[in-house]
């Protein structure tokens, strides 16, 4: 073994197994602790590689051992099992063998296992546990993981799930491929997740690694994993996830929506102050209240936490989506930005990679205007989100919440449907900041935003908005009530959907927004 897999090896699996360990092996245990009762079924792993001067006499007996001492014959064990009743291929390293480390025979597993996967259509369970590439064999282990990232691919261009919980520890070449490839990406609580160990990183600077970085919370705390969870937890997850990917378009009740109003419209400027009241219910409420099976997650998963969006799986009555919410109630400090979008964007590519169809949340006052906003590109991340909308090959339906304020609303509103809530508004700048441009002084906003035909009536006859669901008088004052009209009507639409080819859903969408307005 190489210095730096046996500093990781030793700091994590101590020098003696207990009794219970020697008996059960550590991708055993996990297995146990995730796939439903006897449930396991091991894959044949497929004939070895290795032929080469890496396969000496040395390294032979450096195997054996790992192999006596692990209870295992190589770092990685796969196989296939249920989780929540659903069959799932399973892909666990085992970390006492040589520290987890990927050599090609390794690798080999990996790459057979996924590409069973695919050809048979199942989800991919994938739960690393490595200290990365194996240094006995060099460079050519190091290149499969260009072949492992690449079978990963194909799995999910086949509309395949791949899901994956990172275990303590996870770095290296293992975690910059197929352990930073999930749809959904987990962590073991207090799990050491680096791209350089900590070891490795100290022998090399001849410095310490700042404590507290590579630690799964605080890649939870910057959006790289999704939550950090037990196995127990991630089991369960996994189950509703794996549950809402089989719910198909339902045949729910209809809800009460109007194309023309019943009463005299409230006035522009009515529907202003009503969705700016700190009681007004948002997405937040929307989801924990009338949401079901729902699969909370976490940034972009490239590093990007932004607060202001809220990103899950979810199923509103008979219908399962990805649901991306701007949160009304986010605290000052994390306003919309280009990170929130981001994850706006991850949230686009996950419906379209799951097949699932999105829906996205409008209610926002505006993006943050700050010379940070500016260098990280937010006018950018906005047209990118309008690109990716347009080209998505899945239902979408946006609701207008409340507030629609800006670029920041116009990135999630241009979808196949749209319902608008009866005081929604949609405008460029705050009334109050259009007024200032216009006439010189905010005082005349109310007056401007009825002029400018901000209001969803107005939206309404306009074609950018399909149906509006009534508030009694203001959602503020019926919030439960409100929020079930909305799920209702967002189960109605989905399940209304017509089936289009992909390329004729795009060409429908982008000519509806073509007319808008003219």
């Amino acid at each position: 073994m190489s210095e730096s897999l046996a500093d990781v090896g030793a700091a994590v699996e101590g020098t003696a197994r207990t009794a219970d360990e020697q008996d059960e092996s550590r991708s055993q245990r996990w297995l146990r602790e995730v796939l439903d009762a006897g449930s396991f079924l091991p894959w044949q792993a497929p004939q070895s590689v290795l032929s080469d001067v890496s396969d000496s006499p040395g390294y032979r007996q450096e195997r054996a051992g790992a192999a006596q001492r692990s209870g295992v014959d190589e770092s990685i064990v796969t196989g296939e099992g249920l989780i929540g009743g659903h069959r799932v291929a399973v892909v666990c390293s085992e970390f006492s063998f040589l520290a987890g480390s990927i050599g090609r025979d390794a690798a080999g597993r990996v790459l057979a296992a996924l590409q069973r996967a695919t050809t048979e259509g199942l989800p991919v369970i994938a739960a690393p546990a490595s200290g990365g590439t194996r240094m006995q064999e060099g460079t050519p282990a190091f290149l499969r993981m260009v072949s492992i990232s690449n079978a990963v691919t194909k799995h999910k261009a086949a509309g395949l799930p791949y899901l994956v919980y990172l275990r303590h520890p996870v770095t290296g070449g293992v975690l910059a491929s197929w352990g930073s490839l999930g749809h959904l990406t987990f962590a073991e609580p207090g799990a050491l997740v680096g791209f350089l160990g900590p070891k490795v990183y100290r022998a090399l600077t001849g410095i310490d690694f700042p404590r507290g970085v590579q630690i799964a919370e605080n890649l939870y705390e910057h959006g790289i994993v999704d939550a950090v969870v037990t196995a127990d937890e991630f089991a369960a997850t996994v189950g509703r996830f794996l549950s809402l990917l089989r719910q198909g378009p339902g045949k729910p009740d209809d809800v009460a929506t109007y194309k023309s109003p019943e009463r005299p419209a409230p006035e522009a400027w009515h529907a202003v102050e009503s969705t700016r009241l700190p009681e007004r219910p948002g997405v937040v409420a929307l989801i924990r209240q009338q949401a079901i099976d729902v699969v909370e997650l976490s940034g972009s998963g490239e590093g990007n936490r932004g607060g202001a969006v809220v990103l899950c799986l979810a199923r509103f009555g008979s219908s399962a989506c990805v649901v991306v919410g701007q949160d009304r109630a986010a605290p000052d400090e994390v306003p919309l930005n280009a990170d929130s979008l981001a994850t706006a964007r991850r949230g686009m590519r996950l419906a379209a990679e799951l097949g699932l169809p999105l829906v996205t949340v409008v209610d926002t006052p505006g993006a943050v205007l700050s010379p940070e906003a500016e260098e990280a590109g937010l006018a950018g991340q906005i047209a990118r989100c309008l690109a990716d909308l347009g080209a998505l090959p899945v239902p979408t339906l946006s609701v207008l919440l409340g507030q629609g304020c800006g670029g920041g609303a116009l990135a999630l509103l241009p979808a196949d449907r749209v319902l608008a809530a009866e005081n929604a508004w949609l405008t460029p700048l705050p009334p109050e900041g259009a007024s200032a441009i216009v006439h010189g002084t905010p005082d005349r906003a109310p007056e401007l935003a009825a002029e400018q035909r901000i209001h969803s009536i107005d939206l309404l006859e306009t074609g950018a908005v399909d149906r509006i669901v009534p508030e009694q008088p203001d959602a503020s004052r019926e919030p439960e009530t409100f929020l079930r009209r909305i799920a209702r009507a967002i189960d109605v639409e989905l399940a209304d959907m017509p089936a289009h080819a992909i390329q004729e859903r795009i060409d429908t969408r982008m000519t509806r927004w073509h007319s808008v307005g003219l």
